[in-house]
Parts: C-alpha cells; sequence; structure tokens
C-alpha cells in the first residue's frame, strides 16, 4: 500500500488522474521474493585481499570524469568510484540491487520507482539519499556541461521526482526498451560534495565516493593509484565476495604501447594486454616468456565485437560525397597488412554490428577488397580529375590533399602504406600527430578530416547515439562521421518499443546493411579473443576473466598471491622455470558456476 500512495502522489503531481493509477501503478516489483544475494559464480573462493597490481592505462587522460570523457579507462574508474541504482548480474545479465534495493515499473512501462538502500553510504559517511540522484541528473542534463553522449538517454525522461528521502520517482516521455537499463546504471554523484563546483571542471579530484575504490596519489601525465576501501557499504554482500581484492590498483600511462611494452617487460607493469600482433608473434621472447615468469594467454570469452575503421568526417569536403569515401575504403589495402604487419590474426570487417551475425544469420555485406581502378572510376564520377603538372586529383581547382588526425604513433606503418596507395590515385594525405588530450578536443569539436577510431561493443545494442542523425552535431557525442540518414532514423525509433533483443537484432541487421553502404568508415580488422600477458604472481579464477568483460576484469576478480610472488622472485633469481599455465582459455570450457 506504501507503494502505491508513493506512485499516486507522483502521478497526482505530473498531472496523471487517479483513475489511471490502478493500471499504471506498479503492477511489477523488483526483486521478487525468490531472489537470494548469493556470491558470483565468476569469483574464486581462493581469492585474498592485499597487494597491488599495476596496469597500463593508454595515454593520460583528459579526465577521470566519465561523464566529461567517455572512454572505456573512465568507465572503468568511474565504474569502481561510484556506483549506479542497480547492477547486472556479470553470468547471467538480470537487474540486481545496488544503491536501490528495490524497483517498480508501471504496466506501461513508463513510471519507475526506485527504493534507495538506507545502508547506502558515501565514503564521508553520509546517506546517499534520492536528492543525490536526482542531483546526478540534472548535472547531465544541464546545457552548460559537457556531458553530450549520456544526454541522450537521460533526455528521454521528464526530470524525476524526489517522493521522499529514499524514495525517487521517473517518468519516460516514451517507451524505450533501454529505459531500465539507462536509469539503473547511470552513476549516481553526492550533492554535497561536488553541488557547489563547476562540473565541468570536475576532471581529476574525487575525495567523496561510494564504490569500493577511492582515488589515491597521482603522478600527473605517469600513473594513477586507487585505493581500496575497508568501509565500503557493500563490501559483507555476497555477491561481492572474493571481489576487489587489490589494496592497490596503478594506472600507468605511456604516449606510446611500444614504450608500455618495455616498461612491462622490466616489471614496471603487471599486466599487459596486446592489441599488435607484432609484439604477440615476434616479440614474447627471452627468458621471461620461455621459463613462464610472464603468462601468454588467448582468452575467448563472451565478450561483444566492436568494429574500427578511418572515421571520415561528412560535414566536410571531399567526405561529404558518398563515392569518395567508397573509393576511400578501396584504396585501402587490408589484406596485405594483416599479412605483413599483422601476421593473418585478424578477421577484416564487413560491418558494424560483427557479432550480430551467425551462421544461422549470415553477413550479407560484401568484402572491400583494394581495388584502385575502380576507386578512381568513383572519383572520376565525383568530379576529380587528375592534374598532369602534379599528378594530384583536384575539383574545381582544388587538390584532394587531407589530414589524418592520429594519436598514435604506432599507426605509422599502416598509414604509410595507406599514404603510398592513396598517392598513386592522385590524393595527398597528410598525417597530423597529437596527444590524447588535443586529439579528444578535436574529436568533440569535428575539427578533423580523417582519423582512427576503434569503438568497443555493448551485449545490448543501441544504436542511437552513433548513428543517428540528431546526434551529428551533438559536440562531445559518438557520431563522429556526422552520418544522417532518414531510412535509419525511422529504424531506430521503430526499435524502441521491441523489448525482444532477437528482433531488435534483425533490425540492426537491417541497420548494418544500409550504412556499411555508405562508408562513413574505411573499415579495418578486429579479434574474437583477448591476448594478455601478465607477471606470474597472481591468482585467477578458473575463467581468468569475465563472462563478458574485457581485459581490465582481472583488476576486480585477480588477487595478489604470495606464494605465486615468491615463487617468481626465487625463479627469477636462480633463472629457473615456473610451471606453465594454459594458453587458450575457452570461458565455456572452464565456468561450472551456477546462473546466479
Amino acid at each position: 500500500m506504501q507503494r502505491f500512495l508513493i506512485i499516486c502522489t507522483l502521478l497526482i503531481a505530473v498531472g496523471i488522474s487517479l483513475a489511471s493509477v490502478t493500471t499504471a501503478s506498479a503492477e511489477q516489483v523488483f526483486p521478487d521474493n525468490s531472489w537470494e544475494d548469493r556470491p558470483d559464480p565468476i569469483a574464486s573462493t581462493d581469492a585474498r585481499p592485499g597487494g597491488e597490481i599495476v596496469v597500463f592505462g593508454g595515454q593520460y587522460p583528459k579526465s577521470l570524469n566519465y561523464y566529461l570523457d567517455t572512454n572505456v579507462l573512465s568507465s572503468e574508474i568511474f565504474g569502481v568510484m561510484f556506483e549506479s541504482l542497480l547492477g547486472i548480474n556479470p553470468v547471467n545479465l538480470e537487474y540486481e540491487p545496488a544503491i536501490a534495493s528495490q524497483w517498480m515499473i508501471s504496466e506501461d512501462k513508463t513510471t519507475y520507482t526506485f527504493h534507495i538502500d538506507k545502508k547506502a553510504r558515501w565514503s564521508d559517511g553520509k546517506p546517499i539519499t534520492a536528492g543525490d540522484v536526482k542531483w546526478t541528473y540534472d548535472v547531465i542534463m544541464d546545457p552548460q556541461n559537457m556531458t553530450g553522449p549520456h544526454k541522450i538517454n537521460m533526455e528521454r525522461f521528464h526530470s524525476p521526482q524526489v517522493i521522499d528521502t529514499h524514495t525517487i520517482c521517473f517518468t519516460a516521455k516514451e517507451v524505450h526498451w533501454k529505459n531500465l537499463l539507462a536509469l539503473g546504471g547511470f552513476s549516481i554523484l553526492p550533492e554535497h560534495a561536488y553541488g557547489d563546483m563547476n562540473f565541468n571542471t570536475i576532471v581529476f579530484e574525487f575525495p567523496v565516493v561510494s564504490g569500493p575504490y577511492r582515488p589515491g596519489r597521482i603522478q600527473e601525465g605517469s600513473w594513477i593509484a586507487f585505493e581500496r576501501r575497508d568501509d565500503w557499504w557493500q563490501q559483507n554482500r555476497l555477491r561481492h565476495k572474493n571481489k576487489f581484492n587489490f589494496d592497490k590498483v596503478t594506472f600507468r600511462f605511456f604516449a606510446e604501447r611500444e614504450n608500455a611494452f618495455e616498461a612491462f617487460k622490466r616489471g614496471r607493469i603487471d599486466l599487459f594486454p596486446v592489441y599488435t600482433s607484432r609484439i604477440w608473434i615476434n616479440e614474447t621472447t627471452g627468458n621471461s616468456f620461455f621459463q613462464n615468469h610472464i603468462v601468454k594467454q588467448r582468452i575467448y570469452n563472451h565478450q561483444p565485437i566492436g568494429f574500427q575503421g578511418f572515421a571520415m568526417n561528412m560535414r566536410r569536403f571531399p567526405f561529404d560525397d558518398e563515392r569518395v569515401r567508397k573509393a576511400m575504403a578501396m584504396l585501402l589495402d587490408r589484406e596485405k597488412m594483416n599479412q605483413t604487419l599483422m601476421y593473418n590474426q585478424y578477421f577484416l570487417h564487413r560491418s558494424y554490428f560483427e557479432d550480430l551475425y551467425t551462421p544461422d544469420h549470415p553477413c550479407p555485406n560484401p568484402l572491400i577488397a583494394k581495388d584502385s581502378r575502380k576507386a578512381r572510376n568513383l572519383l572520376f564520377e565525383a568530379g576529380w580529375e587528375v592534374n598532369p603538372e602534379t599528378g594530384y586529383m583536384e575539383k574545381n581547382g582544388r587538390k584532394f590533399s587531407f589530414k589524418f588526425l592520429t594519436r598514435d604513433a604506432g599507426s605509422g606503418r599502416f598509414l604509410a602504406i595507406y599514404a603510398e596507395d592513396l598517392k598513386d590515385a592522385g590524393i595527398e594525405m597528410v598525417v597530423d600527430q597529437k596527444d590524447w588530450s588535443s586529439w579528444a578536443r578535436d574529436m568533440d569539436e569535428f575539427n578533423y578530416d580523417m582519423t582512427w577510431a576503434a569503438w568497443s561493443a555493448g551485449v545490448f545494442k543501441d544504436p542511437e547515439s552513433m548513428w543517428s542523425s540528431a546526434e551529428a552535431e551533438r559536440q562531445g557525442g559518438s557520431n563522429i562521421t556526422g552520418y544522417k540518414n532518414p531510412e535509419i532514423d525511422r529504424l531506430i525509433e521503430e526499435q524502441k518499443t521491441i523489448f525482444d533483443a532477437r528482433k531488435r537484432n534483425d533490425i540492426y541487421r537491417k541497420m548494418d546493411q544500409i550504412i556499411t553502404a555508405a562508408y562513413p568508415y574505411v573499415l579495418l580488422w578486429n579479434i574474437d579473443y583477448i591476448r594478455l600477458l601478465y607477471w606470474n604472481k597472481f591468482g585467477t579464477p578458473e575463467t581468468v576473466l569475465s563472462k563478458y568483460g574485457r581485459e581490465n576484469s582481472a583488476l576486480w576478480y585477480w588477487w595478489s598471491d604470495p606464494d605465486a610472488k615468491a615463487a617468481l622472485s626465487d625463479a627469477a633469481s636462480m633463472n629457473l622455470p615456473l610451471p606453465p599455465r594454459e594458453m587458450n582459455i575457452h570461458f565455456d570450457d572452464r565456468f561450472t558456476g551456477a546462473s546466479k
């Protein structure tokens, strides 16, 4: 009855009559009485707290504030500093309580009510309240704040209503399958700690958190340490047992991955995911590797497959012409690069949703191969002609010359091959290398011609942020190419009210064919497993990584093993081998846990 009265109060406040409450009240209450707090079946019962792990964090970030710098690293870090209303089971993907101990969804799927766990606390001891949830929502939606990608999900709701200290209610403007995922998944921040600050300046200092880790020491440009909290309000929950084991997690930053790999071999980094085939094939040699002091493993789990490619800015000349973009794809010799630079370790992309295609749903998109003749014909059709005096193509007296914006010197070998093939076709490509923050700033402002972009994928696909026309001009968003297509917009709208993921996937496959045919990216390549190197001093769960996670899931499931650390030290000092660990790890073969 209390829950019914709470929702009635809100509905009256927003102008919904009492007559509708009986059908729109919280018919669905979660979790139901059968739900139990159980240990995470991936986590090992052998895990012990303590120790430190040092990992490569990429280039030094412009911010740790995920709402201002939307990248994988800031998402990972933000997720252990701040919590969301709901959690997701790492195996069966069902929702679980987090800050909210209970939630309700109206029958018409437009009203979402969350009850804040009365035990939920910030690191300074103050309670987490419904006011904190509303303040975080309002901060995201504030037009003055650079939170563009996050506004997409939140703008589907009216500003939430605080019912009481521990109850908040959201009303959706439209029915959308992602509404609960959006509301349950955004990180809640403390109003009392950050409410008086300019949100756009909150980038590295987070003195008040709610999650299992807090920021420790920071050496600007070099490393950032995070310290495990002994007073985390959720630390005694069974589902967190044997997780978040390291006392300290340190991210070391290097401008170039080559330098990070050298630091790893010297022992300054403990865990190193390998993104370069040359390193994986040719440079994992020497005593540390041969004697198993360093573990080398391929992890096959269910991590969704993203895509990478050379993004073209369709907002500006010359990439505003589809024929030009298709020609750019036909001038890239991906097979040559895969053979000569990557040891045939990769499959070549033909899709933006690779993991939606199976033997039952084969990909109909053609595999684009290098074809200079067809590329030149397309350019001629687009009005480009070769100037015999310079050898470069021109259109209306304008030379075909563009800048390739990059943040990684390691891309140089690939770009050199591409530049030569482009030059043969009469196109000049100038490489413009910048550091991460400068690259990110240019991308936020659409100040680029072409760049190398790699995108991770989610278990639940949502094409709106990257492919909606409405997102093409949102600074700091994911639609970096400026892609616009009315048919894609229509399909995005259609999928919003479909709650069956299989039916949504059918729509995404239709979208994929349309988008691929427009060539917003010169698609590249990918692998379907994780290449991992780490010093042999850690305990790991049987599956090594989580079911859907990338390499950083190690930070929250592994532990420092004193015996393994001592064995490594002795083996190194006496130049002796350690027992080998299995190289190929298949999650499905090793996982024996329950689904809950």
